[in-house]
């Protein structure tokens, strides 16, 4: 892995391995069993599972949300054998938690029935497209957490969970988000009568302040004059939102607005959206985010993040000859990841890119060049891709039917399978075009073909993880950045 560098320090190694993700076959093989287990004892979800797989190219596995055991079960005392370790929550709630890898929660309970949680995007979305309109919802509207149980079967019951910014398992142990008068927050959690203020306060002021938050950053302004003062911007419209919400409500609503902000200028998200949606769905399968930007801008992008909550993972540097660097940084409660894509030298590497600004150079790479011709990515351009978690070879085939051709896998490992679908030709701006082709930064072929074709846009990727690999494919990485490089991509 360590190939493409330049004498790497001490330092420099130990950044590419503070994270360090390996295959984990034997509590992969548990959780199979476990599913497979509930399946055969619900035909309900045995159906949906098949139904998801045949009409979203999805596998019921990555839509787990949790696990649910009785107290006493004896799967409970096989978990710490593969790496499961025993947590309490700050509500009391016993759970299993896989620190390695991806892979369920297990939750203890009182009751008798074996669970299998699902998470979707909405659950009156689900329970509206699956025509059970007869099941009860537990959570208010707009609440942070709720769930259904839509089946009951064999002493399974197969549950849907819907989660905006909180990892409980029960709704009504969901606390109250900050509020923009903290004084009132905390007489309410210092009253006797703390779980009405709670629902009282979700059925009354929550919606409304959801929505106009969400408003917000939906219709943010993306188009500045300088990049910098959007990064201004959007960091009042954040502020305004967590005094009131709270940074994992804020960080749900944000990236939700961020979805359908990409997908309005990517077909194939379109597409398959579509597809999960007639299951009610949603895009609750989400991997990663990735996000382009300059190297002015990666900084302000870093710190906007760490504001919403995110914490640094691993560092990744492709090599020289891809000219690119990465950081992962991920969101602890809402599990949204973020690939952050920036132009990198070997040298930079040593220093920490994600908060010491880089200087400014004439040469563009891939990245810095995608966002000369289209805009940062957290602004006017919007995310290079959405990766979800998919059945690698039925999405492909089944998108190919609807006129949606994928490009060759980049990873096809068998633990790790990737491919982005053919890139969305976007149009790009004349002046763009001509500040680049002045400052010698493309030629004027270049230039022509810009203006003439366009240059590629975003894509949605296509993943399969097995083994419970949390990790990314540093040399599959390198190859599809340089493949699709606008300078290198022919317009079909």
């Amino acid at each position: 892995m360590m190939t493409d560098l330049i004498s790497p320090t001490t330092d420099v190694l130990a950044a590419l391995t503070a994270h360090t993700w390996n295959p984990l076959p034997e509590p992969a093989r548990l959780v199979h069993r476990l599913l497979n287990e509930l399946l055969e004892q619900s035909p309900f979800a045995a159906q949906l599972s098949q139904r998801m797989l045949d009409e979203t190219g999805t596998r019921m596995l990555d839509w787990i949300d949790h696990f649910g055991f009785p107290i006493g079960d004896a799967v409970l005392s096989e978990l710490s054998r593969v790496g499961y370790l025993r947590s309490e929550s700050i509500h009391g709630d016993a759970f299993w938690s896989h620190p390695g890898g991806l892979f369920p929660r297990i939750r203890e309970h009182a009751g008798a029935a074996r669970q299998l949680a699902m998470k979707v995007e909405s659950i009156a979305d689900f329970l509206f497209a699956q025509g059970r309109c007869d099941v009860a919802i537990t959570g208010a509207p707009f609440a942070s957490l709720r769930t259904a149980c839509v089946a009951r079967e064999n002493r399974v019951e197969i549950l849907v969970v819907e989660r905006h910014g909180s990892n409980a398992f029960e709704p009504e142990k969901t606390p109250l988000p900050a509020s923009t008068a903290p004084s009132r927050a905390a007489d309410l959690r210092a009253s006797d009568n703390w779980s009405h203020a709670v629902t009282e306060i979700s059925a009354s002021e929550l919606p409304a302040l959801v929505l106009r938050h969400f408003e917000s950053l939906l219709l943010r302004q993306r188009d500045f004059e300088n990049d910098l003062d959007g990064f201004v911007q959007a960091n009042t419209l954040i502020d305004a939102a967590i005094a009131d919400l709270g940074c994992d409500r804020t960080c749900d609503l944000f990236f939700t607005a961020e979805r359908q902000y990409w997908q309005r200028r990517n077909r194939a998200g379109r597409v398959q959206l579509a597809r999960q949606q007639a299951l009610g769905l949603g895009w609750a399968n989400h991997d990663h985010h990735t996000y382009r930007s300059s190297r002015a801008a990666f900084v302000p992008l870093i710190a906007f993040l760490e504001k919403l909550g995110f914490q640094c993972r691993e560092r990744f540097y492709a090599g020289r000859e891809a000219g690119w660097g990465a950081q992962v940084i991920e969101h602890p409660v809402t599990g949204v990841t973020i690939f952050a894509d920036v132009d990198l030298s070997p040298e930079e590497l040593a220093q920490d890119f994600s908060h010491v600004p880089l200087p400014p150079r004439e040469e563009l790479g891939t990245v810095g060049l995608w966002c000369a011709l289209h805009g940062e990515a957290f602004l006017q351009a919007g995310l290079h891709h959405l990766e979800c978690q998919f059945d690698f070879a039925a999405t492909r085939d089944q998108l190919k039917q609807v006129g949606i051709e994928s490009m060759p896998p980049f990873t096809d490992f068998s633990y790790l399978r990737q491919a982005f679908t053919r890139g969305e030709q976007w149009q790009v701006n004349p002046a763009r075009v001509e500040r680049l082709r002045t400052a010698g930064q493309i030629t004027a072929a270049q230039a022509t073909q810009f203006l003439t074709h366009g240059a590629i846009g975003s894509h949605l990727e296509i993943l399969q993880r097995d083994d419970g690999y949390k990790g990314f494919n540093q040399r599959g990485i390198n190859e599809i950045i340089s493949a699709t490089d606008p300078r290198r991509a022919t317009p079909r």
